[in-house]
């Protein structure tokens, strides 16, 4: 009798635990979820547009993207900037963009009064079909959007990362939460209960899809990282210490460069892996300058695949930079050319990645639709779309649950012990995403210092 009680004991014990970490973790979801639903719907529609750049490009920029003959010979790239040079004589080209489709035109970049502008010229006649401000162009808003709010500035990328790193801590507990216990039904579990009405059913249309969706989500956000501010940077540094990121330098039996500009600061276009590649500087032995049309000829000696740019030398030790990285990644290359001899200073291609690098520059590729083609492409829509039903479908659980004078917050009369340990769980996911740590932490005191001192906010949150 008394092992039996001590059994029943412990079991209740055990229940009281679950039950605690279960109703912790969903609160830290729900207020996660309130918080930062409005930066993944945002996130998540520009994520699916720019998915689709490609295409969406073509039809709206048509008549500067296309020529409508296409004929044997090409003008060659010097005569082309020529033309542009005469067209806008008070701005400074930057380099060109050479496409793999025979009826593209040649993009040449210059700037107007201190302004990025694109000129796209017909390579067969030499007419220029027109020019677009780069900040104008509709992908340039798209990605701004992604990654900046529209905005800008530092604060609205690193809340754009946060709303990213909340979004991975969202998947864990809801999967937490999510996960079936005491049953082994597969109603509501892995199907939803397509009969059940009100909360139920939202509660279906929640939690089931983001089963489903959530291996995908959590690659398609793991695959954006590398471009944000703190946790790119962490990406960065380990890929470096670990000697599995980018090479520094490419040709190995020359005299490496000792420069503090890196690749990135000079060039548009550049593949993560070389966005840190140091750049080396022309040797000026009184040659006179390489014409463009031979730099290109160098390209394609060196087999860089179509699309490529070639931005221009800045000074008199400055380089040609030949980069791909907007087509398949292995087919990513960054070249810099010594303005005067021709010499391939740098040359550093996928196969030269380490082994992290590579990860990276193919999940990059993932992230922006381009590693599979079209089927990329609806993938990552899919998961999109699926992200934004899955924040609407919780905000009209919400809305049904929640009462008309407070927050509707999921209780928090659970044991201290377990309130702590799911806290150091969170700080945990703190120090590997930072922004996060420093969100928690700043959670904590707001939580001590002002929501628990005033009684009706207090009242409000639950």
């Amino acid at each position: 009798m008394h092992m039996e009680m001590k059994d029943n004991l412990q079991e209740k014990s055990g229940k009281q635990v679950r039950n605690g970490i279960y109703h912790t973790m969903w609160r830290w979801h729900f207020y996660a979820g309130l918080v930062f639903a409005p930066f993944l719907i945002v996130l998540a529609f520009s994520g699916a547009v720019y998915l689709f750049k490609p295409q969406i490009e073509s039809m709206l920029y048509q008549d500067l993207f296309y020529v409508e003959n296409v004929e044997h010979q090409t003008l060659s790239s010097n005569a082309l900037v020529g033309n542009v040079k005469k067209a806008y004589p008070d701005a400074g080209v930057t380099g060109i963009t050479i496409f793999a489709e025979d009826e593209r035109t040649m993009k040449v970049g210059t700037i107007q009064n201190g302004e990025l502008v694109s000129v796209f010229v017909n390579p067969y006649s030499g007419e220029i079909k027109g020019a677009l401000s780069v900040e104008e162009e509709f992908m340039t808003i798209i990605k701004k959007l992604h990654s900046e709010l529209v905005v800008g500035g530092t604060v609205a990328n690193r809340l754009v990362e946060l709303a990213a790193c909340w979004a991975i801590i969202l998947l864990v507990t809801g999967l937490y939460i999510w996960w079936p216990r005491n049953r082994a039904a597969i109603w509501g579990t892995i199907l939803p209960r397509w009969k059940s009405k009100g909360r139920t059913f939202w509660r279906d249309m929640h939690a089931v899809p983001a089963f489903w969706f959530s291996l995908g989500l959590l690659l398609l956000i793991l695959t954006g990282l590398p471009w944000s501010g703190v946790m790119g940077e962490q990406i960065n540094r380990l890929a470096t210490s670990t000697n599995s990121g980018y090479p520094p330098y490419a040709l190995s039996f020359m005299e490496k460069p000792e420069s503090i500009t890196v690749t990135k600061d000079i060039a548009e276009d550049v593949p993560w892996a070389a966005e840190n590649v140091p750049v080396p500087s022309s040797i000026n032995n009184q040659y006179v300058p390489l014409a463009i049309h031979d730099i290109v000829r160098i390209a394609e000696h060196e087999q860089v695949q179509r699309p490529f740019s070639v931005t221009f030398p800045k000074g008199e030790t400055g380089v040609f930079t030949i980069a791909t990285s907007h087509s398949k990644p292995f087919d990513s290359a960054t070249l810099h050319i010594d303005q005067y001899s021709g010499a391939v200073l740098t040359d550093v291609r996928f196969g030269d990645y380490g082994i992290m690098a590579k990860a990276i520059t193919l999940g990059i590729a993932l992230h922006e639709g381009r590693l599979f083609g079209l089927m990329n492409q609806l993938i990552g829509l899919v998961l999109c779309i699926g992200l934004i039903g899955l924040i609407i479908s919780s905000l009209v659980m919400w809305r049904k649950r929640k009462p008309k004078d407070r927050l509707g917050a999921p209780g928090k009369q659970v044991d201290k012990k377990i309130k702590r340990a799911v806290t150091l769980i969170m700080l945990g996911f703190g120090i590997i995403m930072p922004l996060v740590g420093i969100s928690i932490i700043v959670i904590l005191i707001l939580d001590k210092v002002v929501f628990t001192r005033i009684k009706p906010l207090k009242e409000w949150l639950g």
